[in-house]
């Protein structure tokens, strides 16, 4: 909306020659409509944030008058009052100037002709296009976050677009005030995690409706089915607060829309942290950001790190897809009071990373934490296998202990631990081949010893099935359903072809190293098991 100061900055009226004589503190108020009048009692014909034009013909000669006519326009709430000065006063009259000053009303006088006409006809034309404007600004965001939501896009597409119309930085934050997602100029995100401690209050601060709160900032509410679950912030908006509330609002039905679509509220909570915690599992195991960049968002999720001993978790399901596997392990952290997050990657596994404090025994609280999941889990035995990376104290620690967790729950999916956990000193030879499995030198040591049985699978399967029985001659015939003839032949074909000696026990262990380096490489690139 124009304010009373954006009406005296138009070229017409400045044309007018307007001074402020008094309430100049009040040029900043809202300007709703213009209203021309001379009547003393016109103050009961306004609803509040008129500019009232007038040349006070009632008025001369009576400073009563014009003291009570100013206390009517302090009680209407108008904006302004504007005075044509030539027809009944050459200047200001004291008793009007004094009363507007002491009543905080502004008081504006024309010191050349003014036709009412144009003036009201020019500044209603102005409130018409700003309204027209706010109209097709609202009409445009909700065409456009509509589209996003028809199409299927991610939340964070939905709060770039937020962003990008609001041009400022936004958030969602769930009721606890902690980060889920956030959007626009990266570094003034940064300055707000940086200070979230501060902020957060602030925001907790906002009531249940869209509100307006210090520095611009602009707090809407997330509901479905009557309940809150979340709430959208715009930070330092710098339109006016009837278009910031507008797009908060927009907005906040948009992504209650997309929650919604996606499984009701318990999804809208439970998925959202979900995401979040998935996108910030994501940059601390890749590194993609510096510790001092992540230390802020990592703080705004609600995880603590100072002090603390993290220890990095990758669960990779033994059967189907996993569904609610990052939910479970939500839960359980919850119940057992640990701090972490948990989230899938892009591997078909989800990533947990647990912060304890330094006096607690890790070791001791993962193992508890899985098997409480395992506890918590429909149907028996066992159904995924969790790895686990070195402890870390550090952010920057963190990318190499996931690689490591990732690792070892590959090489555990092979052969599975006795406990709940596997860990490195776990999976021994097999853990360490799968650790140097993409490694060129690794590759071609795989060629040299195995490459003539490439062409040969059923050759490859016999040798890996002596291997696996320890060399007992019987237990891999069975395995082929053999005759002992026959698994000789193979057997001797194997050591023409690799020209090796199976009763060779350095070759032996040479074939057997290149044989789980060989399986390890199959089984990343076909994302299972090769056995």
């Amino acid at each position: 909306m124009l304010t009373v100061r954006d009406v005296l900055g138009l070229d017409l009226v400045a044309s007018f020659g307007p001074e402020v004589v008094a309430g100049a503190a009040g040029l900043d108020r809202p300007v709703r409509w213009v209203h021309v009048a001379e009547a003393l009692d016109v103050g009961v014909m306004l609803s509040g944030g008129e500019i009232v034009l007038t040349t006070g013909l009632l008025l001369a000669d009576d400073p009563k008058a014009q003291t009570a006519y100013m206390e009517a326009m302090h009680g209407a709430d108008v904006a302004a009052v504007v005075l044509g000065l030539g027809r009944a006063f050459a200047t200001t009259p004291p008793a009007l100037r004094r009363a507007a000053e002491q009543r905080g009303v502004p008081l504006i006088v024309l010191h050349r002709p003014a036709p009412f006409a144009k003036f009201t006809e020019e500044v209603h034309a102005r409130l018409l296009n700003e309204r027209f404007a706010a109209v097709d600004l609202s009409d445009r965001l909700r065409s456009a976050l509509a589209a996003l939501n028809l199409s299927g896009a991610s939340l964070q597409r939905l709060l770039d677009e937020v962003a990008a119309f609001a041009g400022c930085p936004v958030m969602l934050v769930n009721l606890a005030q902690r980060v889920l997602a956030s959007a626009g100029d990266r570094g003034a995100l940064g300055e707000l995690m940086r200070d979230w401690d501060r902020v957060s209050r602030q925001v907790a601060r906002l009531n249940g409706n869209t509100s307006v709160g210090p520095d611009g900032w602009i707090g809407a509410p997330l509901e479905a089915r009557g309940r809150q679950w979340a709430r959208l912030l715009l930070f330092g908006y710098r339109g006016t607060e009837a278009e910031g509330r507008m797009i908060a609002d927009r907005a906040a039905e948009a992504l209650a829309v997309h929650r919604l679509v996606g499984g009701g509220v318990e999804f809208a909570r439970d998925g959202l942290e979900g995401e979040a915690a998935q996108a910030m599992l994501a940059d601390l195991a890749s590194g993609s950001g510096r510790p001092d960049q992540l230390l802020p968002r990592v703080r705004a999720l609600g995880l603590p790190v100072n002090r603390r001993t993290l220890v990095p978790l990758i669960v990779r399901p033994l059967t189907g897809g996993g569904e609610g596997l990052d939910l479970l392990f939500r839960r359980v952290l919850a119940e057992e009071g640990l701090a972490g997050l948990a989230g899938w990657t892009g591997e078909s596994a989800i990533a947990v990373l647990v912060s304890l404090p330094r006096d607690q025994d890790a070791g001791t609280a993962v193992n508890r934490l899985v098997l409480k999941a395992c506890e918590h889990g429909p149907g028996r035995g066992r159904r995924f296998i969790v790895g686990a990376g070195s402890d870390c104290v550090t952010l920057d620690q963190l990318p190499h202990s996931f690689a490591e967790a990732v690792h070892v729950a590959d090489a555990a999916l092979a052969d599975p631990p006795a406990g709940p956990v596997a860990r490195l000193r776990d999976v021994h030879l097999r853990g360490l081949v799968r650790l140097l499995r993409d490694e060129p030198e690794l590759q071609a040591f795989i060629e040299r010893e195995l490459g003539p049985l490439f062409a040969e699978q059923e050759l490859l399967d016999v040798l890996r099935s002596y291997l696996r029985t320890g060399r007992n001659k019987s237990l891999a015939a069975q395995e082929h359903h053999f005759s002992r003839p026959a698994l000789y032949r193979r057997l001797h074909s194997i050591e023409s072809l690799l020209d090796v000696d199976l009763d060779d026990w350095d070759q032996l262990v040479s074939l057997y190293v290149a044989l789980l380096a060989y399986d390890a490489q199959q089984s990343s690139a076909s994302g299972g098991e090769s056995g």
